[in-house]
């Protein structure tokens, strides 16, 4: 697999020639609200290719964010469909794309979809590691017909990357270079936070340095605390260091928010932060830095700089604030505090406390480690016993 710096400059060589071209795997909300910011942007160079299985939901779906955004004057980018791709079959998607040849890819797909597992496991055991079968078993497949397709596109995830793309890496196999979501819905809250104790107006130009796992993204926003858990964020306002009343910070960034497919506009506002960076690096030279989950199959979030300043483009998680092994640590922490004790070669862990609250909860006995292999006789243990039983309750 190539790494992250020679996919970022093979593209920057590949479009002075051509237009870049997107992939959207997988057009549930995720993807229907990403692709509307796409054409928002009346990017003429920008093609889109967006990829399922039911081709009447799709043309429906395309359709629709096609005259939407002709209706604005921004349509400008040409959108393809790609129906009939089997997630389940790795030779179907790596068909799909030795014909399209993407230059970046988001994975917006969904193994159980039309539920938000955290309605189910959130209220009934405060953790989300419990589905992390559900949200690698599409994305393995998708990395697996990459490689046999021997594509070079940048990969973003939408699922569970504080755990997936380190599951994948210490696999040995093909992982995404960027998840998104999770920290970067945090980060917003923050700034809005940060602005009204500060009396600041321009609150977009509040910086925010800030490395931690999904725990403390659901924790914070549904609850407004940390579980005591000391956090490892810097914040500044035009150059310099602001100290803000993190209690209160934390606790103001507890916003209503709807529970339905709605609250997919944050996470397809994250796959649209990332891709503009990394457009931003190659076509204008800028540099960014975005919060990402998971980003070069790290555990957890962590803040990362796509640098296009230069001859070359480099990107690297931001150490200027607070060292790795600072930040590994913090992520590791709240991954814990998820059900997630460790991942490492190939094997997911839960933690004794997440096997507890299961068996309490679900009266579901669950296994205490996931090998590669087992993943989806995992996924499949989960669905049955867990979602077809509790959904609804």
């Amino acid at each position: 697999m190539y790494d992250l710096d020679y996919k970022l400059n093979n593209l920057k060589e590949q479009l002075n020639f051509r237009k870049v071209k997107i992939m959207i795997i997988g057009l549930g909300s995720v993807g229907c609200y990403l692709l509307d910011y796409l054409l928002s942007d009346a990017d003429e160079n920008m093609e889109i290719t967006v990829v399922g299985r039911n081709a009447e939901k799709m043309a429906l779906d395309v359709n629709i964010a096609k005259v939407a955004s002709l209706i604005r004057g921004c349509n400008r980018t040409v959108v393809n469909a790609v129906s009939n791709v089997d997630l389940n079959e790795v030779n179907s998607i790596a068909e799909c794309l030795r014909t399209v040849k993407p230059d970046i890819i988001i994975n917006s797909s969904r193994a159980y979809s039309g539920l938000k597992y955290g309605s189910i496991s959130w209220k009934n055991i405060r953790a989300y590691g419990l589905w992390a079968p559900l949200s690698i078993k599409y994305t393995k497949n998708i990395m697996q017909a990459y490689e046999e397709a021997g594509s070079k596109a940048i990969v973003i995830n939408t699922s569970y990357s504080d755990a997936v793309i380190a599951w994948l890496k210490t696999a040995d196999r093909a992982y995404p270079d960027f998840g998104s979501g999770n920290l970067n819905h945090l980060i917003p809250r923050i700034k809005l936070a940060v602005a009204e104790e500060y009396g600041i107006d321009d609150y977009w130009n509040i910086d925010v340095t800030y490395a931690t796992a999904h725990f403390h993204d659901v924790v914070i926003s549904k609850e407004g605390q940390v579980e005591g858990i000391e956090q490892l964020i810097c914040i500044e306002y035009n150059g310099k260091a602001l100290k803000p009343d993190m209690t209160q910070v934390f606790n103001a960034c507890k916003l209503p928010m709807p529970v339905d497919a709605k609250r997919n506009m944050m996470n397809a506002s994250s796959n649209y932060a990332i891709i503009r960076a990394i457009l931003d690096a190659v076509r204008l030279k800028v540099k960014s830095k975005v919060h990402c989950p998971g980003v070069f199959g790290e555990i957890g979030g962590y803040p990362v700089i796509i640098d296009g300043s230069g001859d070359r483009i480099h990107a690297y998680i931001d150490e200027s604030k607070f060292s790795l092994s600072e930040m590994r640590l913090k992520n590791a922490q709240s991954l814990y505090l998820d059900g997630i004790e460790k991942v490492e070669n190939g094997t997911l862990y839960y933690t004794d406390e997440l096997l507890n609250k299961v068996k309490n909860a679900f009266g579901v006995d669950l296994v205490k480690c996931v090998p590669f292999d087992k993943i989806s006789e995992t996924a499949e243990f989960i669905v049955e016993n867990i979602i077809d039983k509790f959904k609804n309750k």
